[in-house]
């Protein structure tokens, strides 16, 4: 008997004025519990304002002649990279100008001292807490149209197959010709109307996929829930599957990680993003999911192969895709200074990486960005920032841990807040993993991913579950089969 097609729609959470209140309260308290509700500190925005009013430190090489373009989501205003491509010989030249935050932070300064307790910015549905002051990150560092601005400019080109040549990264005044956006573009794309530049991001970013799979590299299709707010009060809950130029331009950034970390490796200073590989006994467990779910696995077949062609929207492969999260863990940055760590490479990216291409909202890419820079005219790296490079990992894990903390939490709470009018209804459900104390559902017609007590289905069963508990005030739901 065939199984249902699960429905991953967005579903609008229209709650009665004391629900969408106690909804915004406990989005406060999420912060307040992890420490991360105050203001900005007063020292850090009034050095931001100095560094403005006396003028960062621009380079002198200018490349404003570049019609660069940003990609991001909708409303975005913290744009960390601009891209450029066009075709060389019989390859593809990439420009990637990544925004200058180094420019404006001075290490040792109360700045400095405030991004690196902050570590990443954390989005929030109803707001964000940022890396940096907003009025470096949404506006003076930002690569926004029409301005002119101080960049890291990665100059990357490909042959032919997408294989990476030569890479070097300088500093260089840009702007930005336009603001993109990911449906946009994929719009475009799909209807033939697309420019030259978006033409070659997709073939670049598919030469680029191809090489991903011939090196072994995998990718997670994790349904991505997303909690936004409407303009008319409320929010949007929806598993939002990704589309394709959202691969293609993240290709880009992978990209121009991998030729930062072999920089690194190559000189033995920097900070890599690194993963280990899945064990031996991670893998088999997942072959026997797979069994279990009905799942052809060809022996002989990579792991990322299987991954990358699971289907989100079948029920088995649903299931599947969350008992992959066991072959990506362990994820960590891995600082080197003179000599060269056991563990270099990032195992779903199948090579050393590093993350150089999102400064204004991570901490570890601004000394990146600073050391590649440095290894690339010849210079020695700065013995300031080589002297930060042991604690950068830990302030990373750190943050990490905390910014995955509070999107959960605030995603449970606004699940909480679309179940809270259907207390001891019955909805159809399809079991997705075993926990201890039962399982973890994923509900069919709502984007709403809960735990469940009671018999414990088969991975990747239909069943139904009774709503027990949906507490917005704590961000519980509580499921019960039958």
């Amino acid at each position: 008997m065939p199984h249902p097609i699960v429905v991953l729609r967005p579903t609008d959470v229209d709650t009665p004025r004391d629900v969408e209140a106690a909804l915004l309260a406990r989005f406060a308290s999420v912060r307040a519990e992890l420490g991360i509700d105050g203001p900005y500190p007063a020292d850090a925005l009034a050095e931001a304002e100095r560094v403005l009013a006396d003028g960062p430190d621009l380079p002198d090489r200018d490349g404003t002649d570049v019609p660069y373009v940003t990609l991001d989501p909708p409303g975005s205003m913290d744009l960390d990279q601009a891209l450029h491509i066009e075709r060389s010989g019989d390859g593809y030249r990439v420009r990637y100008a990544i925004a200058d935050v180094p420019a404006f932070v001075r290490l040792g300064g109360a700045l400095d001292h405030a991004t690196r307790e902050r570590g990443q910015t954390v989005y929030c549905p109803d707001t964000r807490v940022p890396l940096h002051p907003p009025v470096l990150s949404e506006d003076a560092a930002s690569l926004l149209p029409g301005r002119v601005r101080p960049a890291f400019v990665w100059d990357l080109r490909l042959d032919a197959e997408g294989v990476l040549g030569t890479a070097e990264v300088h500093r260089a005044l840009v702007r930005s010709t336009a603001r993109l956006d990911y449906d946009g573009v994929q719009r475009d794309v799909d209807a033939g109307t697309a420019d030259e530049q978006m033409l070659l991001l997709r073939k670049v970013g598919e030469l680029r996929i191809a090489r991903e799979r011939a090196r072994g590299g995998a990718s997670l299709p994790m349904p991505e829930q997303e909690v936004t707010p409407r303009p008319e009060g409320g929010f949007t809950l929806e598993f939002r599957p990704p589309v394709a130029a959202e691969e293609w331009n993240a290709q880009i950034s992978l990209l121009t990680g991998m030729a930062a970390a072999r920089m690194m490796l190559d000189a033995r200073v920097g900070v890599l993003r690194t993963m280990p590989a899945p064990t031996d006994e991670a893998v088999a467990r997942f072959r026997r999911a797979a069994r279990g779910l009905g799942v052809e696995w060809p022996e002989g077949q990579p792991y990322g192969d299987l991954v990358r062609g699971l289907d989100r929207t079948d029920p088995c492969h649903l299931a599947l895709i969350h008992e992959a999260t066991s072959l990506f863990r362990g994820a960590s940055y891995t600082a080197l200074d003179g000599t060269v760590p056991e563990q270099t490479e990032h195992a779903a990216v199948a090579a050393p990486y590093a993350h150089v291409t999102a400064p204004l909202r991570r901490l570890v890419d601004r000394f990146g960005l600073v050391v590649c820079e440095a290894l690339c005219r010849g210079a020695e790296v700065p013995a300031e920032v080589r002297a930060a490079l042991p604690e950068v990992p830990d302030l990373m894990r750190s943050t990490d841990r905390t910014a995955r903390t509070a999107e959960r939490a605030c995603a449970d709470a606004t699940e909480a807040a679309v179940l809270s009018s259907r207390t001891g209804d019955s909805l159809d459900a399809v079991v997705v993993d075993h926990t201890e104390k039962g399982m973890e559902v994923q509900l069919v017609d709502l984007p709403v991913l809960a735990n469940a007590v009671g018999d414990r289905g088969k991975l990747g069963d239909t069943v139904a579950v009774r709503v027990e508990t949906a507490d917005v005030a704590t961000g519980t739901v509580l499921l019960r089969r039958g």
